[in-house]
């Protein structure tokens, strides 16, 4: 063979060669599916997928709209969702009563939980006797709910506990069954609530102090097998969360609330307006509230009659969340 055809043939095997070669892991496609509650704490999810931050660290995001915790837990258990986000007291029943090894690996925000209450109900005492609606009636925030009316001089048995899932459900409830006498509702909820005429009987962070509410959990096996598809998600996510709330992006982040929520223009704006507040907003890089999630302990082993809380670090692991925010 003359030898510029054979250089040819050779470049052209390369070449060949270096087309079949793997890309990378980080320039792969890994699909992921995550459940998630329905509310205003979806910003960096919506912005994320939106603006191409899952994209360009080669996942896509398959988001589930978590109908109960059961479901939400469940799922988790059996892989049918890699990472969920949700009230972390979830996580804690999940490794404590369900004996699922789990591992929190990032915060979000307090909750935002208020009292809503039906329009004849003015005090709590007016609670006495009446059905409350929950989630699940043994986590998060129906706990939440246990602790205001105990403070506030109802203690189990002072009234009936009904569960019928998550928060966009305990809405429709409410709005359709006046039986239903009250809920722990967040936002957007509690603002379509005061639109269709509910009561409010406060917030429960003003109620009881810290609370670390919506937080990001996985199963520590799949986190170990998964860390760096694990990493590049949560980078994606804190991105996310950094574009929902600058406010020179707030016509567009609206526009994600009316879509993925069904508000109008003004409630999504008020609901944009809350989670981008400084302080009392979606929580700045999505941090862990350690204080508030001793009182998420505290709270548990309260209202199970536990003589002491368990450790937070028993629950945690921060290192994928360290390693993501080292990466931005």
């Amino acid at each position: 063979m003359p030898r510029i055809h054979w250089a040819s043939a050779l470049l052209a095997v390369i070449a060949s060669i270096a087309v079949l070669k793997p890309t990378p892991l980080a320039a792969q496609t890994t699909n992921l599916t995550i459940m998630v509650f329905q509310g205003m704490q979806n910003l960096p999810q919506l912005a994320a997928k939106s603006q191409g931050f899952f994209a360009k660290r080669g996942l896509n995001v398959d988001i589930k709209i978590a109908p109960d915790s059961d479901e939400l837990r469940e799922g988790l258990a059996h892989g049918r969702y890699q990472i969920v986000h949700a009230g972390v007291d979830n996580a804690v029943a999940m490794m404590d009563v369900a004996k699922v090894d789990i591992a929190i690996v990032m915060g979000g925000d307090n909750g935002f939980n208020r009292l809503i209450v039906q329009p004849d109900i003015k005090s709590y005492a007016d609670l006495r006797g009446k059905t409350v609606i929950v989630d699940a009636p043994d986590t998060a925030f129906a706990f939440l709910m246990y602790e205001m009316l105990r403070k506030n001089g109802l203690n189990k048995g002072d009234y009936e506990i009904r569960p019928v899932g998550a928060s966009f459900r305990r809405m429709e409830v409410m709005l359709k069954d006046r039986t239903a006498a009250a809920a722990m509702l967040n936002m957007p909820f509690t603002l379509r609530a005061a639109a269709a005429g509910l009561g409010d009987l406060g917030s429960a962070v003003e109620a009881l102090g810290p609370y670390q509410g919506t937080g990001a959990f996985v199963l520590r096996s799949w986190a170990g097998a998964n860390s760096d598809v694990l990493v590049r998600y949560l980078q994606a996510y804190i991105e996310g969360l950094r574009w929902g709330v600058d406010p020179r992006n707030a016509a567009a982040a609206t526009k994600l609330y009316i879509d993925a929520l069904k508000l109008n223009e003004d409630m999504a704006a008020r609901t944009l307006a809350v989670a981008s507040h400084p302080t009392n907003g979606l929580t700045r890089d999505a941090q862990l509230d350690l204080e508030g999630f001793r009182n998420v302990l505290g709270l548990r082993a309260s209202v199970t009659k536990q003589p002491t809380s368990p450790p937070p670090e028993r629950y945690l692991d921060n290192s994928y969340y360290s390693k993501a925010l080292a990466g931005l």
